[in-house]
């Protein structure tokens, strides 16, 4: 294995680290379950946003329909993950679409039950204000290395944070537990499936990455993909997909 800066642990659970466990206490207790199959569309574009959704098991992705209607994905969201349009009490819209990408336990949260939370909770108040921070920043930088490293940089950037949110760290490599189609792939940095296929083919052969006998995608080498995107060494948290 070249690469010689592979995390020992990865951090899937962030939302749980934002927040106290006093905070999660009351959360919880303001929480509904909610099942849904694969396919199925947990929010659409448009739709009323008057809820916050904590992912308890499942995988979801976050999507966004261009004008000329090409799909983009923006998140994929697992186990641990708290997502939804948060201070938008007043007549707002989910700018986005999620969808299940399995079957999922979801937890529903009203925004106004966290409105009443938060009036009368000062450190909860703040541990929401870094939440939506950390979130935006997230994005953000997601779309700077698709706008200024091209799709190849994208490409790389986006197996990074596939290996901080998925990795797996072993022997000879970091194994990403999730499976993602080159059509994936290709949703989450703008391009062609084809463009992905042939990326994906010279990354291999040069073994950069590999597949397993299950097809689950190996990175081997993480340092090179990090000189592709200009790499700035963004906390774990923040560096994901």
């Amino acid at each position: 294995m070249e690469s010689t800066k592979i995390p020992q642990t990865i951090n899937n659970n962030h939302s749980k680290n934002i927040f106290s466990d006093e905070t999660w206490k009351l959360l919880s207790e303001i929480m509904f379950e909610h099942k849904i199959k694969k396919g199925s569309y947990l929010f659409a574009e448009n739709e009323s946003a008057n809820r916050l959704f904590y992912v308890r098991k499942g995988q979801l992705k976050m999507t966004k329909m261009t004008d000329d209607g090409k799909e983009i994905m923006i998140h994929l969201f697992r186990e641990g993950d708290l997502l939804g349009e948060f201070g938008s009490l007043e007549k707002g819209k989910h700018c986005f679409s999620t969808v299940a990408k399995e079957d999922c336990v979801i937890d529903l949260i009203y925004l106004e039950d966290v409105d009443f939370i938060l009036s009368n909770n000062g450190k909860a108040a703040m541990e929401f204000v870094r939440w939506m921070a950390r979130k935006n920043q997230i994005t953000n930088l997601k779309l700077r290395d698709l706008l200024l490293y091209g799709k190849k940089g994208a490409l790389c950037s986006t197996l990074i944070r596939l290996s901080n949110s998925f990795g797996e760290v072993e022997e000879d490599g970091i194994s990403i537990k999730v499976n993602l189609t080159n059509q994936e792939f290709s949703e989450m940095i703008g391009t062609s499936r084809e463009t992905v296929n042939r990326m994906l083919g010279a990354l291999k052969k040069v073994k950069v990455i590999d597949y397993d006998e299950n097809g689950m995608l190996r990175i081997l080498n993480l340092q090179y993909l990090r000189d592709e995107c200009h790499c700035e060494d963004c906390p774990l948290e923040v560096c994901r997909i």
